[in-house]
């Protein structure tokens, strides 16, 4: 909040002069008018301090406002009971077809204020399409940098297997686990922000198209909630920083569609432990959108491995489970309800369906009713090289 609250404080003669001066003024242009008081706006009556909002809100006639202004100026400088009243025509009743008094204004507000942007623009005006706001392809569909939102799903929920996880395993020497006795049911918990680092690296001040760098960071825990026995232990947390950049793009495919974004990005994804259960890869990856209307988007990722040495290696067999990239869709039948399908690996592979339901006003409501059905390999680093079948049910939060 900005303010402009200066007082000036001259000393009682020049204030009683300056006051003489100012009314003499007033009362000639007064006469000068010729009775034309009696058709202006009525002026608030003195019977309480003036506040500045009331002068303002006079605003039919200038020499009215001129003189409210004038006594709410002779009540900053002088005590309550030495300041004049009003003429006669000035309190007097307002002729029919002036405007009403405007009511009273809380006299703390200060004269200068910066008024709060419209929640409804840029990354959130819903007059862009998914993948505009998603990205912020178009400076218009923006929210600027270095501000937090939501990235990967943020969910919160209840996970339910047919078999609880099996011990950990890796073809990387000693990197085998120990039998744990976890149970079939975990709470999982997934957090996603992202920030925009920088946006017109390329495209500069380009009215319709934006592009932008974004620094992005992912974790997923499994919580054995309900494992008394084991202490309710946290099974495993992966941790995924990353870096991307997007160029917007806007080719007409047939059929409607239209190929919105290209990018690249760098990713790190690690557990966070030691031997033997440490799992971790490093990929460098290409990606893009399309979409169809309001109703249809298509993503894609393909990726490359960076290699590591022998000797660092956690798990050197991950992509023969985890492969090379995924394909993920999405249909939006109407503004409460979303179906979504991802394809991973394109090796031994993996298949996650989604359905979404808005909870609230879908027009402004970020949460979502989750159910979620996930078979295959890596539904944690962990498990990278374990195919399970994970059912999850819970909320969900689309942005922020």
């Amino acid at each position: 909040m900005i303010s402009n609250d200066v007082s000036i404080k001259p000393s009682r003669a020049a204030a009683h002069c300056a006051l003489l001066l100012r009314w003499s003024a007033t009362a000639a242009g007064l006469l000068a008018a010729g009775g034309a008081w009696a058709q202006a706006p009525a002026l608030p009556r003195t019977d309480s301090q003036l506040t500045w909002q009331q002068c303002q809100a006079i605003t039919h006639n200038d020499s009215a406002r001129l003189a409210c202004f004038d006594r709410w100026s002779q009540q900053q400088s002088l005590p309550a009971a030495e300041v004049p009243a009003a003429p006669p025509a000035l309190a007097g009743t307002a002729a029919p077809d002036a405007a009403p008094a405007a009511p009273p204004v809380d006299s703390t507000v200060p004269v200068t204020r910066v008024v709060e942007a419209d929640t409804g623009r840029g990354c959130r005006n819903r007059e862009y399409s998914t993948l505009s706001r998603f990205w912020e392809l178009e400076p218009d569909a923006g929210c600027g940098v270095f501000g937090l939102r939501g990235y990967r799903p943020t969910d919160l929920t209840l996970a339910v297997s047919p078999d609880a996880p099996q011990t950990p395993t890796s073809a990387a020497p000693d990197h085998n686990g120990t039998p744990q006795d976890y149970q079939k049911a975990e709470m999982q918990i997934n957090l996603s922000l992202r920030s925009k680092l920088a946006q017109g690296l390329l495209t500069g001040s380009d009215p319709t198209r934006q592009d932008s760098l974004w620094f992005g960071y992912t974790q997923q825990s499994n919580w054995q909630v309900f494992n008394n026995d084991l202490s309710r232990p946290f099974r495993n947390t992966d941790y995924q920083p990353e870096f991307m950049y997007v160029y917007p793009t806007d080719f007409h495919l047939p059929g409607g569609w239209r190929w919105r974004y290209a990018g690249l990005g760098l990713v790190h994804q690690s557990n966070g432990q030691s031997k033997p259960l440490s799992r971790s890869w490093n990929r460098y990856y290409l990606m893009g959108g399309m979409e169809l209307d309001n109703r249809f988007v298509v993503t894609a990722r393909l990726w490359k491995r960076i290699s590591e040495s022998p000797d660092d290696d956690d798990n050197p067999d991950i992509t023969d489970y985890l492969g090379h990239g995924e394909l993920a869709a999405w249909w939006y039948p109407d503004s409460r309800n979303a179906f979504g399908l991802t394809l991973g690996g394109f090796g031994k592979a993996s298949q996650r369906l989604e359905y979404t339901r808005v909870i609230g006003d879908p027009g402004t409501s970020d949460l979502r009713f989750l159910v979620q059905l996930f078979n295959g390999y890596g539904n944690t680093l962990l498990d990278y090289n374990r195919n399970r079948t994970v059912l999850n049910i819970g909320l969900r939060l689309v942005d922020f």
